[in-house]
Parts: structure tokens; C-alpha cells; sequence
């Protein structure tokens, strides 16, 4: 069976991107060709590959099946390419992040703009996403996650803040009107704004102060799902709607212009950092392991 390699790239990007539009512009090639190399390779192995509409593309179970296997198989060959690359140039790629928003929005900021000006040749792709990928079928070098969700089989490296702290808050118009809870406890009376997690779980909210831990499931008129809808529930707060339990550095704007006001703030609870997690490989890609001694040299 005479499989072009290529032909297998373009499948993998159609699928991924959902339309021979979307990948040509990632596969550097037209939408056209594109259509040809997946009917080539479906001809070749005798099986149809993608279900096609006039408004989506789609992985057949067949497809599917093939898309999970190449995703670690695609990675390891431009891995090797990317090592016999370097041996001669400066690192140079395309280094592919999968990171919940939150990391996108306080981590990244802060690490990739003087990284890219270190290495100009290569060029960071990040996906922000709060659920839980595999990110090598999802065609990424790597991802950043906290420790309780990191897959126990990656290899780990902290990355940004080794302590971040969760920040409860509300408007001065929401505290005049119902009064500053003086205990966790009492938030069970306030209008809570709480966010869910992709899960559908809600976010819970735990204080902590001298050893002592408490955990409360207040409700209120507002529920929004963390990432995409956390800015809805912040505006939310600062117009005067309820409490907002969220990370100090994404409320740190409101709190010091004054738009939102510390609560319990001798109860806020801490949480480790996050970590930069990747597959161990026997080729690593340039761009990523530039990135990795990158931020090892920066947390030291």
C-alpha cells in the first residue's frame, strides 16, 4: 500500500480543523488540494474517512480512530525533523500550547512576548481551552495545567507564579446595600455569581485562615462557565449583581481602581502554580525544548 505521508498530514489538519477551508491554512495548501489528497488517501485504504456537508466536515468512526493514532505518531516525525534541524540552525518551528484560559490570560503574557523576542524564528501557536485534552491528539507539543489535573505519565515544569491566591469580591453599591459578610458562613445569605467548569461542576468555593478550612456551596442569580463567561460574571460583580470568588491577579485591575472591593480577604485561599507538561519523547521539537530551557532559566 502506497500511503503519501502527506496525504495523512492534510487528513489529520481537515479533521482537527473541521473543514478543508480552515486546514488549508495551516497545511499550506488550497482547499482544493486539500479535498484531493483525503479522497486519495480514502481511495488508498479503501475506507471513507470524513463525512462532508456543504457546512461541516467530520470524522467518520474509521477516521476518528485513524486521527487518535497519528496525532503522537505526526508529533514524534516533526520532533525528529525538528532535532536534525537544529543541529544546524538556531531553534526554529512552530511550538503548539493547549492551556486553560485562566493561564492564558496570567501566565502567558508575562513569558511570551521576551521568549519570542529571544528566539524570533520560532512562531507559538496557543489553543486556550478549559477542558481536559489529550494534547497530543489534539496536535499540541504541549500543555499547562495545575497539579491535580496533570496526567501522571508527563514530564512537568512549573511555569509562571508558584503561588497564586483566589480573591472574593463585590461592589461598594452591593455591600451598602447588604452589608460585608464577617464569615465564610454567612455567604450562604449573599447573592453568590459562581462559575462551572467544562465538567459542569461548579467551582467551589474554599476559605482558608490559620489553619482552619471552610467550604460553602452559596447560590445566587448567576452562574457562568469558567474561561469564556468569567469576565460576564466580573462585570456582573462590579454592577452591583452579587460576590465574585475568582484569582486575585484577573480581579487585581477592579480592586485597585476601586471598582470591586476586597471581602474576607484574611480568608482568601492559596493554590499552587501551574505547570507546562509535555509527553516524553525521544525527539523533542526545538521550539519546544527551547521553550522548556527557557523557562527553567527563568524560575531559577
Amino acid at each position: 500500500m502506497a500511503v503519501d505521508l502527506d496525504d495523512v498530514r492534510v487528513f489529520a489538519a481537515v479533521a482537527r480543523a473541521g473543514g478543508f477551508r480552515e486546514a488549508s491554512r495551516t497545511s499550506r495548501t488550497s482547499a482544493s488540494s486539500a479535498s484531493e489528497a483525503v479522497r486519495r488517501l480514502e481511495g488508498e485504504l479503501g475506507v471513507r474517512l470524513l463525512h462532508r456537508t456543504t457546512r461541516s466536515v467530520a470524522p467518520t468512526e474509521a477516521g476518528a480512530r485513524l486521527l487518535e493514532r497519528l496525532g503522537p505518531a505526526l508529533a514524534e516525525i516533526a520532533a525528529a525533523l525538528d532535532v536534525v534541524k537544529s543541529t544546524s540552525e538556531k531553534p526554529a518551528g512552530t511550538l503548539r500550547l493547549n492551556v486553560p484560559v485562566v493561564a492564558a490570560r496570567l501566565v502567558l503574557p508575562r513569558i511570551l512576548p521576551p521568549f519570542l523576542a529571544a528566539y524570533p524564528d520560532i512562531r507559538v501557536e496557543v489553543t486556550a481551552d478549559d477542558k481536559l485534552v489529550d494534547i497530543l491528539a489534539a496536535g499540541c507539543d504541549a500543555g499547562i495545567r495545575y497539579e491535580e489535573t496533570l496526567e501522571k505519565d508527563m514530564i512537568a515544569v512549573p511555569i509562571g507564579q508558584r503561588e497564586q491566591r483566589l480573591a472574593l469580591a463585590a461592589s461598594g453599591a452591593y455591600l451598602e446595600r447588604h452589608g460585608r459578610p464577617t464569615h465564610p458562613r454567612k455567604l450562604l445569605d449573599h447573592a453568590c455569581l459562581r462559575g462551572r467548569f467544562p465538567s459542569g461542576a461548579l467551582c467551589p468555593w474554599e476559605f482558608e485562615r490559620d489553619g482552619e478550612v471552610v467550604k460553602v456551596d452559596p447560590t445566587g442569580p448567576l452562574v457562568g462557565s469558567l474561561g469564556n463567561a468569567t469576565d460576564l460574571l466580573v462585570d456582573a460583580a462590579i454592577a452591583g449583581t452579587g460576590l465574585v470568588y475568582w484569582f486575585e491577579d484577573w480581579l487585581r485591575p477592579h480592586l485597585e481602581s476601586g471598582a470591586l472591593k476586597p471581602v474576607l480577604e484574611r480568608w482568601w485561599s492559596r493554590l499552587s502554580g501551574p505547570f507546562l507538561y509535555y509527553p516524553s519523547r525521544r525527539h523533542m521539537p526545538a521550539a519546544l525544548r527551547a521553550f522548556v530551557d527557557f523557562i527553567r532559566a527563568g524560575s531559577k
